[in-house]
Parts: C-alpha cells; structure tokens; sequence
C-alpha cells in the first residue's frame, strides 16, 4: 500500500501488530457465562484453578444491588492453560447451572 508521499504505508503492519497483541491477551481471558447468582469470586477461581495458574477472576456484579449479573471472566498465565480449561469446562454444571465458555474479546 502506497501513501500519498509515493512512500510505502506503515498502517497495514501497524494494524496487523495490534491484532496480534490483542489476540494474545485475549487467548488467556475466558468469559465464564451461565453462572448461578450465587456463584462467587474463590469458587470459581477454585473450579478453574484445577486446569491451570489463574492471574485473575472477576464475577460481574450490578453496581446498585451488588448481586452478580450470572456471568464473569477467568484470566489463565497461558493460553495452553485457557484452552485446556474452555474444553473441560464448556458446558459443565457449576453451582447447579451449565455454564458456556468462550475467549473474551473486547466490544
């Protein structure tokens, strides 16, 4: 791609490294939906926990009530870990409710 200086274009590659730096961070963070309202913050980490080293969990909770909205994120060291855990867990029954997994993305 040329840019207007009859100079070749930087943008292309610029945009292609950020994809890329998104898409590792993004491969370690899985999105945990389905949960029971009652389903905290150390059961999940202890559930996900057995598939790998956790960074962080979070469940999201409404800012009002302070009652979990029934969805959360699990952030593994590793994407081999992340993986590991999509696989075994998508799916599976947490706190009485089959909880759905996939990589969370920014949107």
């Amino acid at each position: 791609m040329r840019g207007s200086n009859g100079g070749v274009s930087i943008w292309p590659k610029c945009i292609k490294l950020a994809r890329n730096s998104w898409a590792r961070h993004s491969c370690t963070k899985l999105f945990v939906g389905g949960l029971s309202y009652d389903t905290n913050e150390p059961v999940l980490k202890d559930t996900f926990g057995k598939h790998g080293e956790i960074i962080e969990v979070k469940v999201i909770c409404d800012h009002m009530s302070g009652k979990s909205k029934g969805y959360g994120f699990v952030r593994f060291t590793s994407e081999t870990e992340a993986i590991t855990a999509l696989k075994e867990m998508n799916g599976q029954l947490l706190d009485g409710r089959q909880i759905r997994l996939e990589f969370a993305h920014k949107g």
